[in-house]
């Protein structure tokens, strides 16, 4: 069979790499161009151009899909199947029609719950138990094709979204190469999704990151996990503005207002939230410097117990 990949960021890698394993003949790999990054501008290559390179196969990097040039190339290749995760780019009918068995998408949920461009954060944001993945038919809408396959997995209480992104990755670069070789057989079955289970798992932004101590230990705690590592969480500790990275269910409970400061010491930094329960917090990182544990931000910036945090506006 011969196939076009396309994808950009880490989650991708492992899908090219499984298929490529699984002796499929790759004729091309599409990925988004190339983007200036840090401080010296300098452009760099997306991780899929980078592994698709050093397994010696062609990369395309077209700006638009709409201008025919994708498609032009896509004819030239004449792919039996398009094999998308993570690229970025909105494939147009032409090229969704091109190829014989179509295009097939991996996507890191369990469709069609959270369709868009963040579910894994979204999972973690709304404090769910289970998550996966789903091979689904591309469609022109926004993951509304058939489901082809899925498979789930449990979300550890202390997963962070980067945690969850490498695990989905790898799950779901296993589930494309068993849907491929079943697209191959002829014996996949596509399902329709459920219109009236669909949610949305919007982009995220830093109006998401203020804490509200008003809110449940829990829902705080999937907060931090959720926005890990952008925009991240955030609180005012101390006077100063902190990336919050790292917390934990104390699995206490304390009087006092929400906010309050239950403890600040050498031990650590828990606070009272809206539920009565306590959240820990481990590790945060001050504007303008390093990530560290509580107890050596405390060290410079002392927070006596009763203190009242409030959000951040």
């Amino acid at each position: 069979m011969k196939i076009v990949f396309m994808g950009t960021p880490d989650f991708a890698v492992p899908s090219l790499k499984g298929l490529r394993a699984a002796g499929y003949e790759i004729r091309g790999v599409f990925t988004q161009p190339d983007k200036p990054k840090n401080r010296g501008m300098k452009l760099q290559p997306p991780p899929v151009k980078v592994c698709a390179l050093e397994l010696g196969l062609p990369v395309f990097q077209p700006a638009k899909m709409r201008d025919g040039e994708a498609l032009g190339i896509l004819q030239e290749l004449a792919p039996d199947l398009i094999a998308v995760a993570a690229y970025g780019k909105i494939l147009p009918a032409d090229i969704l029609d091109l190829p014989r068995l179509g295009c097939v998408n991996v996507h890191s949920s369990l469709l069609p719950k959270y369709r868009g461009a963040a579910p894994i954060n979204w999972a973690i944001l709304n404090g769910e138990d289970v998550t996966g993945v789903t091979i689904m038919r591309m469609a022109e809408g926004m993951d509304t094709g058939d489901i082809l396959a899925q498979a789930q997995t449990p979300i550890d209480i202390n997963e962070n979204a980067v945690q969850l992104f490498d695990r989905l990755a790898r799950i779901g670069a296993d589930l494309l190469v068993e849907t491929v070789k079943s697209l191959e057989a002829g014996t996949v079955k596509p399902i329709p999704q459920d219109e009236a289970l669909a949610t949305r798992a919007p982009m995220l932004s830093r109006e998401q990151s203020p804490m509200d101590w008003a809110r449940t230990a829990r829902q705080l705690h999937d907060q931090v996990r959720g926005l890990y590592p952008w925009p991240a969480a955030t609180a005012v500790l101390g006077g100063v503005r902190c990336k919050v990275l790292r917390t934990a269910l104390s699995g206490e409970a304390a009087g006092g207002a929400p906010g309050t400061v239950a403890q600040a010491d050498k031990k650590g930094l828990k606070v009272v939230c809206g539920d009565g329960g306590v959240l820990d917090i481990l590790e945060l990182q001050p504007d303008g410097k390093k990530a560290m544990a509580a107890p050596a931000f405390l060290l410079g910036r002392p927070i006596p117990q009763g203190t009242i945090l409030t959000k951040q506006e």
